[in-house]
């Protein structure tokens, strides 16, 4: 799956170990760097579903169309999915939605 990102800011935190682990650290760099690998190495949403990779799950209520990635509890990555012959995951955020 191809990977894009809403912002700059967030593709430099979820490309550059360093700028993750200096926002975050260095633990939660490495699973940020993880989730992305994941993301890229999928070929559809449905193959993250379904073999549970990250704990991906989609989102209700008002984040309905979304889906998560766990990072350090209680941080989520949280993306959408724009589908065409490719999909491709765009990384929105990183938050604790709870």
């Amino acid at each position: 799956m191809e990977v894009t990102f809403k912002n700059k800011k967030l593709e430099k935190i979820c490309t550059d170990v360093k700028t993750a682990t200096k926002k975050y650290n260095e633990k939660m760099a490495e699973i940020i760097t993880q989730r992305i690998f994941e993301l890229r190495a999928s070929e559809t949403i449905e193959d993250l579903l379904q073999f549970k990779i990250g704990r991906c799950h989609s989102l209700k209520g008002d984040r309905k169309g979304q889906y998560a990635m766990d990072l350090l509890h209680p941080q989520r990555l949280i993306f959408t999915v724009i589908k065409n012959k490719i999909q491709i995951a765009n990384i929105i955020e990183i938050v604790d939605y709870h």
